[in-house]
C-alpha cells in the first residue's frame, strides 16, 4: 500500500504525467443536449471503464456500455438521444480490479448522491430563470452568514411547514405577522448579500431522513449538484436543482445577491468519488504514505496538480453560469494555493467584469499540509500575493475587538482587554499601515467581522466573557448589550468589507456551545421572536448598514485608502480616535468624520479636531481652508466659492446609529459615553 502511494506520488508529479493526461476541455460529465447525451471521464490509470444506466434511484442497470478510450485519459460514449432524467454510474476497472463509482463531475444526483444523473439543465429552470440578473451592486457590501435551515425552521417564521427548512422557503413573500421574518426581513435589515453556508450536495444527512437532523454542511460528496435535504422532493434528482436556482431567483428579485460557501479542500471521505476514478491522484500524501490532514476532517484535496486544479476552478464557473451565484468563500483557503485562487478571480474576471463576482476566504488551515512544489499556500502571510479581488477573514480585527474565539472568558477590547488600542487603530484601516504579520494590498482584501457560524456567537462570547459562572444566554444584560453595540460599531467603521453572522443582530445565542455543526436544528435556528425582544439592537445594527453606506472614506477600498485615516490617536486605556477624509465625488454631506471609541467604564470629553485635508492641519485662510475658530473664509480671488462656516453632526453613538443630530460641544470637545462609540460628520450649512 505505502510502496503504490509513493510511487503514485512520484509518478503524478513528474511533467511526463501531465504533457501525456492533463485534459484542459470543459466537457466531462454527462453533457446532454436536444437530440444527443455524450459520456466523458478522465480515468488515465484506467483499463477499462463501463456505464451503467438506470431509469430511476433503485431500478437495476437496463443498459452497460463500455467507454471509449481516448487522448488525455479521456473515456467517451455518446448517445444519439437526449437522456435527461436517467440515472448512471461507472464500472472502473483498475489493475484488473472494478469499482463502482459515481460521476465526480455530475450535475444531478439520486437521493443522498449514490448515483449520478444525467440532467438537460434548461429543463431544470424555473421561470424567467434565464433573465435573472443580479442586482445592480453598490459601493458598498455588507455580506450576511446564513445558513438555509437556520433561515425558516422556527414554527414563528411564517414560512408554510411544507417549505421550513428548504429552498423554497426564499420564495415565501409577506411573512411574520405582527414583525417581518426570513425574506420581508432581510429586505428590511438593507444588506447587499447573502452569504449561504455549504449547499452542495454533503454526506452528512440522510436525505431520505426525518427533518431533525442537522448538519453544517461542511463535507462534500458530489459538489456540482445541489444538497437533497433542501428539497422538497428527494425522489426526483431534478428537483433540487429547480428549487436551488427559484432561491437565488428570490434573493435576486428582493435586491440581494448571493454567495456561494465552498469546500474544495476535502471530501466526506477519502473513499470519494475521486479515489474511486483515479486512484490517490486528486490526495495528499504524507511521507510514511498516510492521509495529510490539515483539514482536521480526515484528508486534503491535492491542490497544485493540474487535474485537481482544473475541477476546483471549473466547478466554480460552472455554479456562477449555471446557478448564477454573485460570489465564493472559500473554507480553509490555507490549503488552497495562491496559484490557483489568482487563476478563479482571473477567470471571473475573464467571464463576468472585473470585481463582478466576490471571492473570499479563511486564510489558515487546521494543520501543516504538503503543497507541491513551486505552489504558495492561501494563507493570511500570503495576501500580498494573492489578487486584490481575493479577500480574507481578519481573525486579527475579530479578536482585538471581542477577544480570541478559543477562550470563552478572554475579553477583547470591547468587553475588558487591556493594550488593545494599536491593534484597534491599525484594524480601521485593514492593516494597511502595518499591525500584523501581513501587509493588504488594500483594505478591499479584508473581510471585517466579530462572529461566523463556527466558534462562539458574539452573543455568548460577550456573556462568557463578562459574566462567567453566572452566564445566563438568555438575560438582556444591560453591559453584554452596550459591548454588543461597540463591537459592531468599531467593525462597521474599519476599512474593509463588512460580514455579519445572521442573528449577530438581534443577540443570537446558542447556549453557550462553539461548535453546534451537528446539533439540533432547534439551536441552531433563528428565533425570529428575538428581533422584538432585542429590537433596539436590531434598530441598531440596520441604522450602522444605512450610515455605513453614506460614507465614502470608509466604503473606499482602493490601495490608497488607508491616506483617509489621519491623526489616530490614543487618549487613554481604552479610548481611541481618528479622522477620515470623507470627500468624495459624489453628493455626500459630510466631508470630514471624527470617529472616538471609548470602551472605559466612565464617560470621557474628547477634544475635537482641526479640519484636515490630505493629511495637513488647514490653518491659513489665505491657502483657502478652515480656520480652526471655523469663521467664514474666502478666498483671496473673486472668483472662488464662499466656504461657509462648518459645523459637526452626530451620526451614531452608544444608543442609536443613523441618528444624524447636531452635536453638543463644550469648549470645542463632545462627551462620549463609557462603553460607547461616537460618529461625528463635519458639513456645510
Amino acid at each position: 500500500m505505502k510502496k503504490r502511494i509513493a510511487e503514485n506520488m512520484a509518478f503524478f508529479a513528474g511533467e511526463e504525467f501531465d504533457a501525456k493526461f492533463r485534459y484542459d476541455g470543459k466537457d466531462l460529465g454527462a453533457v446532454c443536449a436536444e437530440g444527443s447525451t455524450v459520456f466523458k471521464v478522465w480515468s488515465p490509470l484506467a483499463e477499462r471503464v463501463e456505464l451503467r444506466l438506470y431509469r430511476d434511484q433503485t431500478a437495476e442497470s437496463f443498459l452497460r456500455k463500455e467507454l471509449n478510450a481516448e487522448e488525455k485519459g479521456v473515456w467517451k460514449l455518446a448517445f444519439q438521444e437526449n437522456l435527461h432524467g436517467i440515472y448512471y454510474d461507472y464500472l472502473v476497472r483498475t489493475e484488473g480490479k472494478d469499482t463502482r463509482t459515481a460521476d465526480p463531475y455530475a450535475v444531478g444526483c439520486s437521493c443522498n448522491g449514490g448515483r449520478s444523473m444525467v440532467v438537460d439543465l434548461r429543463q431544470t429552470d424555473p421561470p424567467g430563470f434565464q433573465s435573472d440578473r443580479a442586482p445592480k451592486q453598490g459601493e458598498e457590501r455588507i455580506i450576511y452568514e446564513l445558513h438555509i435551515k437556520d433561515f425558516s425552521y422556527d414554527t414563528e417564521s411564517g414560512v408554510p411547514e411544507a417549505y421550513r427548512g428548504k429552498y423554497k422557503a426564499f420564495t415565501v413573500t409577506g411573512t411574520g405577522g405582527e414583525y417581518p421574518t426570513c425574506m420581508e426581513y432581510l429586505k428590511k435589515l438593507g444588506i447587499t448579500h447573502v452569504h449561504l453556508l455549504p449547499f452542495f450536495d454533503f454526506g452528512s444527512v440522510d436525505e431520505a431522513g426525518d427533518e431533525k437532523q442537522f448538519n453544517w454542511g461542511y463535507d462534500p460528496v458530489n459538489y456540482n449538484v445541489p444538497e437533497g435535504s433542501y428539497a422538497t422532493d428527494v425522489s426526483d434528482g431534478t428537483v433540487r436543482i429547480r428549487e436551488c436556482k427559484e432561491m437565488i431567483q428570490a434573493l435576486h428579485k428582493n435586491g440581494i445577491r448571493v454567495i456561494m460557501d465552498v469546500v474544495y479542500n476535502h471530501t466526506h471521505q477519502h473513499d470519494s468519488w475521486f479515489q474511486r476514478m483515479v486512484p490517490d491522484y486528486y490526495y495528499r500524501y504524507m511521507e510514511d504514505g498516510s492521509l495529510s490532514n490539515g483539514s482536521a476532517c480526515g484528508n486534503d484535496i491535492a491542490v497544485g496538480r493540474s487535474m485537481v486544479d482544473n475541477y476546483i476552478a471549473d466547478s466554480v464557473m460552472y455554479w456562477a453560469r449555471e446557478y448564477h451565484l454573485d460570489g465564493f468563500r472559500f473554507d480553509l483557503m490555507g490549503l488552497l494555493t495562491v496559484e490557483l485562487m489568482n487563476r478563479i478571480r482571473r477567470e471571473l474576471d475573464e467571464a463576468f467584469g472585473v470585481g463582478e463576482k466576490m471571492l473570499y476566504g479563511e486564510p489558515w488551515s487546521a494543520d501543516d499540509s504538503p503543497l507541491e512544489k513551486g505552489t504558495r499556500p492561501a494563507v493570511k502571510k500570503n495576501t500580498g500575493y494573492l489578487s486584490e479581488g481575493i479577500g480574507i477573514f481578519s481573525d486579527d480585527t475579530r479578536d482585538a475587538i471581542k477577544g480570541s474565539v478559543f477562550y470563552s472568558r478572554e475579553p477583547g477590547f470591547v468587553n475588558g482587554g487591556e493594550n488593545l488600542e494599536s491593534a484597534i487603530l491599525h484594524a480601521v484601516t485593514g492593516w494597511k499601515d502595518g499591525g500584523a504579520c501581513f501587509l493588504p494590498k488594500s483594505c478591499g482584501q479584508i473581510v471585517n467581522y466579530v462572529s461566523a457560524h463556527d466558534n462562539f456567537t458574539l452573543w455568548d462570547k460577550l456573556v462568557l466573557s463578562m459574566h462567567r459562572e453566572n452566564a445566563d444566554f438568555d438575560r438582556q444584560y444591560e453591559d453584554v448589550l452596550a459591548a454588543n453595540k461597540l463591537a459592531a460599531f468599531i467593525y462597521f467603521t474599519c476599512q474593509g468589507n463588512l460580514f455579519l453572522q445572521a442573528g449577530e443582530e438581534f443577540g443570537r445565542t446558542k447556549h453557550g456551545e462553539d461548535n453546534s455543526y451537528c446539533s439540533t436544528p432547534e439551536l441552531n435556528m433563528l428565533r425570529w421572536h428575538r428581533t422584538v425582544e432585542y429590537k433596539d439592537l436590531v434598530h441598531y445594527y440596520k441604522g450602522l448598514i444605512r450610515l455605513r453606506k453614506c460614507l465614502p472614506g470608509l466604503c473606499d477600498k482602493s490601495p490608497d485608502a488607508a491616506a483617509r485615516i489621519t491623526n489616530a490617536r490614543i487618549h487613554g486605556d481604552g479610548v481611541v480616535s481618528f479622522q477620515v477624509d470623507n470627500r468624495d465625488t459624489r453628493l455626500c454631506p459630510w466631508e470630514e468624520l471624527f470617529i472616538i471609541y471609548n470602551a472605559s467604564s466612565e464617560d470621557c470629553l474628547i477634544e475635537l479636531p482641526e479640519p484636515v485635508w490630505n493629511g495637513k492641519a488647514v490653518k491659513d485662510p489665505e491657502e483657502g481652508g478652515r480656520n480652526p475658530g471655523n469663521r467664514t473664509v474666502r478666498k483671496q480671488s473673486t472668483l472662488q466659492p464662499v466656504i461657509r462656516e462648518s459645523f459637526w453632526e452626530v451620526l451614531a453613538d452608544e444608543k442609536e446609529a443613523d441618528c444624524r443630530r447636531r452635536a453638543e460641544i463644550t469648549e470645542n470637545s463632545i462627551r462620549v459615553a463609557a462603553h460607547g462609540g461616537m460618529l461625528l460628520g463635519k458639513r456645510k450649512e
